[in-house]
Parts: C-alpha cells; structure tokens; sequence
C-alpha cells in the first residue's frame, strides 16, 4: 500500500483545487491533490476545454483548456504530489492531521485537508441508444475541437452544452446537425439566437433512434416526435450532449454538515470537522456566488486560515506576494 505525508491534501483538482495547491505552495506547504477524474480541470477539462470563459480576472475572454493550463503551470511551483485517476473514499481525522484513503488504497496523512471537489464525481446521461459505438464515434464531449475537423457531426441535446458544442464545432466540422428532443431549448437565449443564425442544422422535436457504421459511426436515424417521420443524417462522430449525473460519493459519509449537496462552512471557509476546509463549487454559505473567480478567493482564504494548524509559526496574514521576490 502506497502512502505519503504532506503538509495539505486537497481533493479536487478543478479551478480552485490547483490554485489552492498553488497558494498553500506560496505559504511553504507540502502539496498533494487527489482527483478521480484522469487529468487535472475538473468539469472544465471534462465539459467545455474549448469554450470561453469570460468572467476570469485578468482575461476578456479565455479558453477553458487554456485557463487549465496555465494554473497547472501556476501550481508546479509547489512542487504538488498528483493522484488523478483515484477516488477518496475514506477520511480519518485525529488531533494531529487528517488521513484520506483513496479507492486505490492509496492513503495520504496530512495536517490539514482542502475540499475542492465541485459537483463532486460526474457522470454523463447516456443516449438511449447506440452506446456500442463509445469510442468509435460516439462521445460525451470534445477534448479538441481539431479532434473531430471535416467530420459530419450530430449533437444531441438542447442545453447550453450541447448549443455550446454545435456553435464551437460549425467552423471546423463539415457540417453540424443538432438534435433536441423538445421544440424549445434550455439554453441562453443569446446561444440559441446564435444558434439560429449559424449555418447548424436544427432539428426539433426529433430523438436519435439508431446509430450505424461498421465499425466506425457512418450514419444516425432521427424520428419526430409523436409523427414517426425519419430522416437519416451522415455522421462520423456523434456528441452526446445530454447533461451529467453529479455525485458527492463518499463524502456524504464523512460526517461533513451538508445543506443540499453542498458543504457548509463558515467565513474562514473552516467544515464542522476539525482540520478540514472546503472551497469553490462544493461549499456553501449564506450569499454564496458560484464562480471560479470566486473559487479562487476561497481557496486562498482556506489555505491562509489552515496555515497556523500547519505550522504554528505561520499567521493567518500571508503579505504580498510582491514582497516574497
């Protein structure tokens, strides 16, 4: 069984998650960030790389994969121990630290803990039908867009992921079609008046009711809804854009004070259980915003307030970074 010691263990390695380990870095602690997802970004990797993100301090406008990347670069100065692709199952506490134990037996004692985990693990809603074609075609989400260029390519879903999705790929692919279920779409209002102005094929109310190819997608059947007429559209790839299943797992067994999935804490963003912070999506307070920018502030406020149970030599007040040059 593999284990280490650190000064902080955080899990969660979204936004807040890899700044955090940035900060606590910044304030002399030893690092390690635990993740189930197989790379660091959270639901930003996972769901939109591609897409602009535009309410980050400092950037008009950002790619998300982009924002990921430069706090991947931000949260090497810490030096972190990353432990992607493991689930933490089981949290211990004593007077002394915490210990996490992940689902690859993996544990990790540290002196305090910082909860990043967002919406917690996320699955995606499959479609109904041609799951046999995963990897050969079909998928949840598009890593890189150049992944699918010249493609034929049929979105599925009438959210903001899956308007998101068909107005990212209509440059790149040789064409879009999406499909939704319903005439109306739950998307922004702008998206979708975009949308409608795009080149996109619009579909509704129709439902995919067959996937074929061999072995490869090569084509998908829709069907009106309620009136049966089918039409069959090219497609070498196919994104289900049909919304996630959030999960808090194992954390709702920590002992943690929830209020509707959510960890409360107070100003100093401190948990009901001793040694362990929360942070970003997963907290909760009165006047919460779920923001990232606001996850970033968090994160740091946490790490400034765990410091003394750290270290007793170190204060709540860090100083400007300025000044540590």
């Amino acid at each position: 069984m593999t284990a280490y010691d650190v000064d902080l263990v955080i899990v969660g390695a979204g936004p807040s998650g890899l700044y955090g380990a940035y900060y606590a870095g910044f304030r002399g602690m030893s690092v390690a960030v635990i993740d189930s997802l197989p790379e660091p970004g959270g639901q930003i990797s996972a769901l939109y790389p591609e897409k602009d993100i535009f309410d980050i301090a400092g950037f008009p406008a950002v790619k998300g994969q982009r924002l990921v990347d430069e706090l991947m670069t931000q949260a090497a100065q810490a030096d972190p121990l990353f432990l992607l692709g493991e689930s933490a199952c089981e949290l211990l506490h004593d007077e002394e630290g915490v210990e996490v134990v992940t689902d690859a037996g993996t544990r990790v004692r540290a002196k305090a803990m910082l909860l990043t985990g967002g919406i917690g693990t996320f699955t995606p809603r499959e479609l109904p039908v041609g799951e046999e074609y995963l990897g050969r075609g079909l998928r949840y989400f598009v890593r890189r867009l150049d992944e699918v260029a010249g493609h034929d390519v049929v979105v599925v879903g009438g959210g903001d992921s899956a308007v998101d999705w068909a107005l990212a790929l209509e440059p790149l692919a040789r064409s879009v079609t999406l499909v939704h279920r319903r005439p109306v779409f739950r998307a922004h209002e702008r998206s979708v008046a975009t949308l409608h102005a795009s080149s996109v094929r619009v579909l509704t109310p129709y439902e995919v009711v067959e996937i074929g190819g061999d072995p490869l997608v090569g084509e998908v059947v829709v069907e009106k809804v309620k009136e049966g007429d089918r039409v069959t559209l090219p497609a070498q790839t196919v994104v289900a854009a049909l919304g996630f299943i959030a999960d808090l797992g194992p954390v709702q067994k920590w002992g943690l004070e929830l209020r509707k999935r959510h960890v409360l804490v107070d100003r100093s963003m401190r948990t009901n259980l001793p040694r362990v912070f929360a942070a970003g999506d997963i907290s909760d307070y009165d006047g919460k915003v779920r923001l990232i920018s606001v996850g970033f502030g968090e994160a740091a406020a946490a790490v400034n307030n765990l410091a003394p149970l750290v270290n007793p030599a170190l204060g709540t007040t860090p100083g400007h970074s300025s000044d540590a040059a």
